[in-house]
C-alpha cells in the first residue's frame, strides 16, 4: 500500500494523543515550542506566571483548533512547583511531553552576586526541571514513552556576557538531561536539551536593547542573524516525537553555528 507524504511524515512527526507541558510557554522560545507541540496535534498546557500572556497564548491557540490550556504557577518556590504540576496534570491527564524553557536570567557581575540571586536562579532553571522530571519522569517509563526537553544556554558550554549563576543553573541543566536520560531512557523516555543562540526575547532584554552588541552577535554566527524564537518549532516536535526515539542525552544547538564559528 502507499503511503503520501502526508501520511509519511505524520507518522514520523504527528503528536496526535500526546499531551505536553510547556513551562514558560507563554513568551519567547517557550511560547514558540508550545504552538509548534499544540498544532502538531499534541494536548497542550502552558504554565507560567503571568495569567495576561497566558490568555494571549492559549487564545491564540484555540483560535486556531488546537487543544490548549494554561496553568499560572510560581516556580521560584518548591510548593509552587509541586502546586503547578498537579494543577497542570489535572487538565488533560499526566503529560508524555515536558519542556522546561521557564527561566531567570538574573547576572549581575559574580563578585556582587548575592545568594538571593542564586537561590532564585537555581530554583526556577534548575530545581523546578528536576522536580518536575521527578514528578512526571517515572509515569512516564511506566506507560513507555516520554520526552523531556529542557531550554539551556550557550553559558552552558562557554562563559561570556557575565554568566554568573545562569550559566551554572544552565550547565548543571545539561547534566540533569544526562541524568534523567540514564534513569529512563531504557523504557522509552529520551531527555534532551535544546541550546539556543542569542534569541530576541523578552529574557534577552538587557542584551537586546544594544544595537552595537545585537549586531557583533549577530556576526559570531555562521548564518549571518540571531535567532528566532519560530526557529526552535521544528527542533521541538522532532524531540517530542517518535522520531527522535534514538536521541537521548544529547545538546541540540539551534544558533545558526554560532557556538562553532
Amino acid at each position: 500500500m502507499s503511503t503520501t507524504p502526508g501520511d509519511y511524515l505524520s507518522g514520523l512527526f504527528s503528536l496526535e494523543g500526546r499531551t505536553a507541558l510547556v513551562t514558560g510557554g507563554s513568551s519567547g522560545i517557550g511560547r514558540a515550542i508550545a504552538g509548534a507541540l499544540a498544532r502538531a496535534g499534541a494536548r497542550l498546557v502552558v504554565l507560567a506566571r503571568k495569567e495576561a500572556e497566558l490568555v494571549a497564548t492559549v487564545d491564540e491557540l484555540t483560535g486556531d483548533g488546537c487543544r490548549a490550556a494554561w496553568v499560572s504557577a510560581d516556580l521560584s518556590t518548591r510548593a509552587g512547583i509541586r502546586a503547578g504540576a498537579e494543577e497542570a496534570a489535572a487538565v488533560f491527564g499526566e503529560p508524555d511531553i515536558l519542556v522546561n524553557s521557564a527561566g531567570v536570567n538574573l547576572r549581575p557581575p559574580l563578585g556582587e552576586l548575592g545568594e538571593e540571586v542564586w537561590d532564585t536562579t537555581m530554583t526556577v532553571n534548575l530545581e523546578a526541571p528536576f522536580l518536575l522530571g521527578q514528578r512526571f519522569g517515572p509515569g512516564m517509563a511506566e506507560r513507555g514513552f516520554g520526552r523531556i526537553i529542557h531550554v539551556t544556554s550557550q553559558q552552558a558550554h562557554r562563559a561570556f556576557v557575565q554568566s554568573g549563576a545562569y550559566g551554572v543553573s544552565k550547565g548543571a541543566l545539561e547534566s540533569l538531561a544526562r541524568s534523567q536520560a540514564e534513569a529512563w531512557s531504557p523504557y522509552g523516555v529520551t531527555a534532551n536539551t535544546l541550546v539556543p543562540g542569542f534569541v530576541m526575547t523578552p529574557l534577552n532584554q538587557r542584551l537586546s536593547s544594544d544595537p552595537d552588541k545585537v549586531a557583533a552577535l549577530a556576526a559570531r554566527t555562521m548564518v549571518g542573524r540571531n535567532g528566532l524564537a519560530e526557529d526552535f518549532a521544528g527542533a521541538a516536535v522532532f524531540l517530542a516525537s517518535t522520531s527522535s526515539a534514538y536521541v537521548t542525552g544529547q545538546s541540540l544547538f539551534v544558533d545558526g553555528g554560532l557556538s562553532v564559528h
